[in-house]
């Protein structure tokens, strides 16, 4: 699994860390700045749930084998 985040649709919710506080990084003003990641296996659940966390969907998910969420 990668996760790729569309920082310029970032407002700063922080919703995604909260879901996800071993996957994604925010910087100081709260904005996620996580690069392009490919996500452990035992990280994939926050991974996940900080995707759907997210009100802009700024975060894409690829799953291994080519899906997209």
């Amino acid at each position: 699994m990668r996760i790729r985040v569309e920082t310029h649709l970032c407002t700063g919710h922080a919703l995604c860390q909260v879901q996800g506080p071993d996957v994604y990084v925010l910087n100081d003003l709260g904005f996620n700045e996580t690069d392009r990641l490919d996500v452990p296996e035992e990280l994939w659940e926050q991974a996940r749930r900080g995707a759907l966390a997210c009100p802009e969907e700024a975060i894409v998910v690829e799953e291994d084998g080519g899906g997209v969420s």
